[in-house]
């Protein structure tokens, strides 16, 4: 559950408007928008924040029968503070995004090898083509932890995002760049940003993070450059991302594993399933709130079809015109 409060200082706003976030419940919403089946797994409060994520899944077209219901936990929740711009000293920049976590103790934080041993999400989990989760579920508690590490542990493909959240590791922070690592070492696609590779493993540099962790077929790496570098195996390619005018950053990354995982599951060429993952990024780069509008059909496959030239060139917003 998100909070979004009005721009400016945090303790100023008098409002804040209900949103439905999660990093692999935007990637799930996502992938259901390039018309991929889709299941999210969690557990939410069974209180009505728990209700409104589940119906904002559901009429995005999301499979949520796996979640649990739990009746003693609430549903974990963000505030979202966004940047007014006036030079205070609690305001952050015009289009900056801040996120306050309240998860301690929350449903999802509950999350353990039991939520996934059996009934629906057993079931979810051996029928999908790959599983999806990022490091803000390994960060909830050591009980999530051991649910992710059952996960890598299976047969199936697993995708793994960084998404390095420090508040969220609490006591556990010593651990987490050996915890973080053995993810990574154990997935079949990773993806991370340059800057948080740094932080967590002291390495930026797309090709000391290949030799540094060989194991992902798939490895992408995203960069302050704007340009993704990713390995398939010894196949490396690096595509820049479309010019735009930013909006809001937070939600990007999402998109872009879900327009990336998308294009990795239709057999899309490895710069086009980059160019996927960018062209979904840029539709939460301009727009307010966590999850991403994606490009119709037609326009998008277009757009993944450029010449080079033209994909350096084009401004995202003509593409949205067409």
């Amino acid at each position: 559950m998100v909070l979004v409060a009005e721009p400016g200082p945090l303790e100023n706003s008098e409002t804040f408007t209900r949103s439905a976030g999660g990093a692999e419940a935007n990637v799930a919403r996502v992938l259901a928008q390039l018309g991929v089946s889709s299941s999210w797994i969690s557990r939410v409060g069974n209180d009505g924040f728990g209700r409104y994520l589940l119906t904002q899944l559901v009429d995005a077209g999301v499979d949520v029968s796996a979640v649990v219901l739990d009746e003693t936990r609430p549903t974990g929740m963000y505030v979202k503070q966004r940047g007014g711009g006036t030079g205070s000293e609690w305001d952050l920049p015009d289009g900056d995004s801040r996120m306050t976590y309240f998860r301690t103790g929350s449903a999802a934080s509950a999350l353990s090898p039991r939520d996934i041993g059996g009934g629906a999400a057993a079931d979810a989990i051996g029928s999908a083509e790959i599983v999806h989760f990022s490091g803000i579920t390994v960060a909830l508690s050591e009980s999530a932890e051991r649910m992710t590490r059952a996960l890598i542990a299976g047969d199936g493909l697993v995708s793994f995002d960084l998404n390095y959240r420090p508040a969220l590791w609490a006591n556990r922070i010593d651990d987490a760049s050996r915890v973080l690592a053995d993810h990574v070492r154990g997935s079949d696609v990773v993806l991370m940003g340059a800057d948080e590779a740094g932080v967590v493993f002291g390495l930026d540099d797309p090709a000391a993070l290949r030799a540094e962790f060989p194991e992902p077929r798939h490895l992408v790496i995203k960069n302050d450059a704007h340009v993704v570098t990713a390995f398939d195996g010894d196949e490396r390619v690096d595509v820049p991302a479309l010019r735009l005018d930013v909006v809001e950053k937070i939600g990007a990354g999402d998109a872009f594993a879900g327009g990336f995982l998308g294009g990795l599951l239709n057999g899309v060429s490895a710069e086009g399933r980059v160019r996927l993952g960018h062209l979904c990024a840029a539709g939460a780069l301009t727009a307010r709130g966590d999850v991403a509008t994606i490009l119709a059909g037609p326009s998008l496959d277009a757009a993944i079809g450029l010449s080079a030239d033209e994909w350096t060139r084009i401004h995202y917003g003509e593409l949205v015109s067409v």
